[in-house]
């Protein structure tokens, strides 16, 4: 028999946070299982993915169903999957958004985005967000400043970034726990000192949840948006994890009521399997294509993962799921908040819908980040059978974020849990 400890230090790159002790042998729903059938309930949704829940009966039958058609052709080979959640997608989206590419991981959608805006526009500089994570291609971890950005030399020219708004930590020690959106303004005023004048694009998250469930003030993104069209930058949303009814709503441009020119999605459209979407203006599309736009990859435009995609979008409005996140939302927060009047080291509690932020802090007074509080409260909680992600960068925060189909138990059960864990932890 295979030594498993051994093997894994032996045969597996380490590539982010150390490998969980345990293997898990199977998943479904909310849960996952180890070899022992300990049951784990996934407050984390696999990597963000498993939007409907692990293995859903309707993922399973798509794959089935692409077994017995076709799984794979030439990247210029379209199925009519393919073209039908091209146009599923369009559908739901407002106008402007009009053209499609089907792509596999939410790096390569938005390096794919990246590299439309740059070639429609014929400009090179993108702008991101402090405490953003888009992917860990070249284009796309130029623009992520979460972490990951040390010792691999220089990044892609003509990266910019401004600061994103954390209404709890504001970025230029402006404002105390409001927003008056400041850090907007001067953020634009360093890039037009800072930029060579060839500003392409900015791409930002509705909600930054690698930089630890940021959440813009209301007007946020409508003001980005009049700054971006009066200099004439593209604005690019990387909805990999707003988008598809995780905030409650279908995509988290809702809540500003803005279109952005490119919108990414991936996480939340495959349901766990790789599936991404760059989706673009008519006119971005036509400019890219005449000047010789090329993103070839040897898995665009998949069939099976189209037909995944078009089960996950299936179950998500047939369900009401985008409802359900928004119910089950305010639940879980007001759970969580009941926590909070119990427990001082839970400093504070944002998100929208099922991507809810909690940060703890070694003092409610002074906000001093709690890292090594919640390593062993997420330690805990693990053995005791819940899995969370930490997130924040420099700032110690929790991701919840199950999937759309969490129950009510469920949500208790996980409630349960952490309030165990802050009571072992604080009489320690």
């Amino acid at each position: 028999m295979v030594d498993v400890s051994k093997s894994i230090d032996r045969n597996l790159i380490h590539y982010g946070r150390d490998f969980v002790d345990e293997l898990i042998v199977r998943a479904s729903g909310s849960y996952l299982y180890t070899e022992n059938n300990r049951a784990i309930l996934d407050f984390s949704s696999g990597q963000m993915c498993a939007t409907i829940g692990h293995n859903h009966p309707k993922i399973l039958e798509a794959m089935r169903q692409a077994g017995e058609t076709v799984i794979h052709l030439d990247s210029t080979m379209l199925s009519p999957e393919v073209v039908e959640l091209a146009a599923r997608l369009c559908g739901l989206l407002p106008e402007p958004l009009a053209k499609v590419q089907l792509l596999n991981t939410g790096g390569e959608a938005n390096e794919a985005a990246l590299r439309l805006a740059k070639i429609s526009t014929s400009r090179f500089e993108v702008i991101g967000m402090a405490g953003s994570w888009h992917g860990t291609t070249t284009g796309a971890a130029s623009t992520t400043y979460a972490h990951g950005r040390k010792k691999y030399g220089p990044v892609m020219p003509g990266s910019l970034a401004i600061p994103a708004p954390n209404c709890y930590r504001c970025p230029i020690r402006h404002c105390a726990d409001r927003c008056s959106m400041a850090c907007l303004e001067v953020g634009f005023e360093m890039i037009d000192a800072t930029s060579v004048g060839e500003e392409a694009a900015i791409i930002a998250e509705p909600i930054q949840s690698a930089g630890g469930i940021i959440v813009p003030p209301k007007g946020y993104f409508r003001r980005l948006r009049e700054l971006c069209d009066q200099r004439g930058i593209l604005l690019v949303f990387d909805e990999a994890q707003t988008g598809l009814g995780r905030t409650g709503a279908l995509f988290g441009l809702s809540e500003e009521g803005i279109v952005p020119d490119i919108l990414t999605l991936s996480k939340t459209l495959g349901g766990g399997l790789p599936l991404s979407a760059v989706v673009a203006s008519e006119a971005i599309a036509t400019a890219a294509r005449e000047r010789g736009f090329s993103h070839y990859t040897s898995h665009a435009s998949d069939p099976l993962t189209a037909r995944v995609g078009l089960a996950v979008i299936d179950a998500i409005i047939a369900d009401g799921l985008v409802e359900r996140a928004a119910s089950m939302g305010q639940y879980l927060r007001d759970h969580l908040l009941e926590l909070q009047r119990r427990y001082e080291v839970i400093g504070d509690i944002r998100g929208r819908g099922l991507l809810l932020g909690v940060e703890v802090v070694t003092d409610r007074e002074n906000r001093e980040p709690g890292h090594e509080l919640i390593r062993q409260l997420s330690e805990r909680c693990f053995k005791l059978g819940l899995n969370i992600n930490r997130v924040g960068g420099v700032h110690s925060v929790w991701r919840l974020a199950p999937p759309l189909t969490v129950s009510r138990e469920e949500v208790d059960q996980a409630i349960d849990i952490l309030d165990q864990a802050l009571r072992e932890i604080r009489a320690n």
